[in-house]
């Protein structure tokens, strides 16, 4: 791995998953997303990765909305902005690549296999729906596996590598790390890597530390110092494992997309609570954070272009 200078902290401000019942504090609106993106950057964030959603919370995949909330975020801050292709199992390919399509964006997630990826379990602690399509969507995930096929890697390495686009390999098991391996033989992702260990997903890797430091141990095999590595774990461990991937010389990556909490039995009143929470445990260990150029200058980014400003009224 390459050991990091300085921790970078990467926001995912709203993701796909949680829904507006369980929590009052997710945003939701372009504004409401680009706001907590802003906030978040104050408070330490150097990378925010940015999902999209209509007003009432569905995941959508226009790339109109991306543009309003990258416009808003760029015009306010230098933050590195990340465009998610991961979208939600029921876009197509195509939909899923439409906003990163559009903004062209300095990083872009990348998911590297399919998989089950199961949140039904969410019904289970939700007594009071707020919109007629939560629960479906919530449900669906028992039954409609998340599809990203090699030639959908493919192709989306392709088109968004020509605008200069790098990523984010998103490895939610150590079979990730071999099908990352893969695309690096061929040529079509280009060192330095930044891999995001993502644990505590149900269909992937469980949220238990020897399994941290197993990914970190694999992805020294495979890539040596070619790739810096960062880590999440989705819900209540979120804290402990952004604090474990900074001890072993990576990143952290926290958000509302992630957990919905701040503390036990207790929701997170806004992303830049979770920055400030894992800022405050990261400088603890004497580590400093990386400000946006650093992390540019860390994961080899092109920088920011007129193009992430083309919106801004």
């Amino acid at each position: 791995m390459r050991a990091a200078e300085k921790v970078i902290i990467t926001t995912a401000v709203t993701g796909s998953v949680h829904v507006p019942s369980q929590s009052p504090y997710l945003p939701l609106t372009a504004e409401q997303v680009a706001r907590a993106a802003v906030e978040s950057v104050e408070a330490g964030s150097a990378v925010v990765h940015l999902h999209a959603r209509r007003p009432d919370g569905q995941p959508t995949f226009e790339p109109e909305v991306f543009e309003r909330i990258v416009a808003w975020i760029t015009a306010r801050t230098d933050a590195v902005i990340n465009i998610t292709t991961g979208g939600s199992p029921a876009m197509t390919m195509e939909q899923r690549l439409a906003g990163a399509v559009r903004v062209r964006p300095e990083l872009a997630s990348m998911n590297m296999g399919s998989m089950n990826f199961v949140y039904s379990g969410m019904a289970d602690r939700v007594t009071d729906w707020k919109h007629d399509w939560e629960r479906p969507h919530v449900l669906m995930s028992y039954s409609r596996p998340f599809i990203n096929t090699f030639d959908a890697i493919e192709h989306a390495l392709r088109t968004l590598g020509e605008s200069g686009t790098r990523f984010e390999y998103e490895c939610y098991d150590i079979g990730h790390l071999y099908s990352l391996a893969h695309f690096v033989e061929r040529g079509l992702a280009k060192p330095p890597l930044l891999i995001q260990g993502v644990f505590g997903v149900l269909g992937g890797i469980g949220a238990d530390h020897e399994n941290l430091d197993h990914m970190v141990r694999i992805a020294d095999k495979l890539f040596g110092d070619d790739y810096s590595f960062s880590a999440f774990a989705a819900g209540r461990d979120q804290m402990r494992f952004g604090t474990h991937s900074a001890l072993l010389g990576g990143h952290v990556r926290v958000g509302l997309e992630d957990s919905l909490w701040i503390g036990r039995g207790r929701l997170a009143e806004s992303n830049a609570q979770q920055v400030r929470k894992i800022r405050s445990l990261v400088e603890e260990l004497d580590l400093p954070i990386a400000t946006p150029a650093d992390a540019r200058a860390m994961l080899a980014l092109r920088g920011a272009t007129d193009i992430d400003r083309s919106t801004v009224s």
